[in-house]
């Protein structure tokens, strides 16, 4: 009797640049026999806009199928590694590595000062405002107080491609453009990039980027509704603002206006949020049996997932590179 090869899920990071920009993707590839790999999501990835690296340690015939499929052998000496914070200027890293992985990113900000302060401040009044759908006028004055904010707003709507003729210059404009549900999304993924201070910025927004998206599309795949998949593509976001804020993100939660389902999905992981919002932390940990025990808990094959992992990526990559337009589910 012939066994067929189980499909591995797929386990990615993306590498940081010397400036600590998103600028690559590192996969692991442990265990991954040639025979079963996803090769259609790791071409699809590998098409993209980041360089796509693997580490060592693989058999030949392993290692020459991701080449095949347009992947690369890590540099020998060329990533380092850090969970711990980074210093402003990136002297820490040393001076022959290219990229950088890890956690460093999600360690707490600078304590801000001055207008750093004022600017978050008023970023967190904006998430309040959007999270309780408040009159367009509010979300604008709040907007006009911050140039960055608004700068970085129109920036993102305006690079969405949405067969518009002119240039959004305005949050009525851009409004009307987009309606509500799709402009919370983008406000919200702003807030991540409107930070010019803090070097964490754009490795956090593609971190939030992929966990949205990803949840959407589990949430999709485990057959739920759109109102559902919106709410999925907000736990992803949410998630990690009590990060970006330096909070506990119980603490920021308490002046938003969101659903118990919600809350509870990103304090104790409860629900089906909640086990979606696992499900993509254990894939960032590349904790196999987290993973394979999550799928089986909501249903959804490795093969579906692997897409959604491709997808997520392929997403993110566009935002990182301004590129994106709304995602649809």
């Amino acid at each position: 009797m012939t066994v067929t090869p189980v499909t591995p899920p797929v386990f990615i990071h993306p590498l940081a640049d010397r400036r600590g920009v998103p600028s690559a993707l590192l996969l692991d590839a442990r265990g991954m026999r040639p025979e079963a790999a996803p090769l259609e999501q790791l071409r699809e990835l590998a098409a993209g806009s980041m360089p796509c690296y693997f580490g060592a340690g693989l058999s030949e015939a392993s290692a020459q199928m991701l080449v095949d499929a347009g992947w690369q052998l890590a540099p020998d000496g060329e990533i380092h590694h850090s969970d711990a914070p980074l210093d402003a200027e990136f002297k820490e890293v040393p001076g022959s590595a290219t990229w950088i992985d890890g956690a460093w990113f999600l360690a707490p900000p600078p304590k801000p000062v001055g207008s750093q302060a004022t600017s978050r401040a008023l970023a967190l009044k904006l998430v309040q405002l959007v999270s309780a759908d408040a009159d367009t006028h509010e979300i604008e004055a709040v907007l006009r107080q911050d140039p960055t904010l608004s700068y970085h707003l129109l920036r993102v709507v305006n690079s969405l491609g949405m067969g518009s003729a002119r240039r959004v210059s305005s949050f009525s404009q851009a409004l009307l453009i987009l309606g509500r549900a799709q402009l919370r999304r983008w406000l919200n993924l702003m807030l991540f990039s409107a930070r010019e201070a803090d070097q964490r910025s754009a490795m956090l927004l593609a971190r939030v980027a992929v966990r949205a998206r990803s949840m959407e599309l589990l949430s999709k795949a485990g057959g739920h509704d759109k109102a559902h998949q919106e709410q999925a593509f907000m736990a992803g976001m949410f998630s990690l603002l009590g990060v970006l804020f330096g909070m506990p993100l119980a603490e920021v939660l308490e002046a938003l206006t969101i659903s118990e389902e919600l809350s509870q999905a990103l304090l104790q992981r409860s629900g089906t949020l909640g086990q979606l919002l696992a499900l993509v932390e254990a894939a960032e940990h590349a904790d196999l049996l987290a993973l394979t025990r999550g799928l089986q808990a909501v249903q959804i094959e490795v093969a579906s997932y692997n897409q959604i992992q491709a997808d997520a990526y392929l997403w993110m990559q566009a935002i990182a590179a301004g590129k994106a337009g709304p995602a649809d589910a």
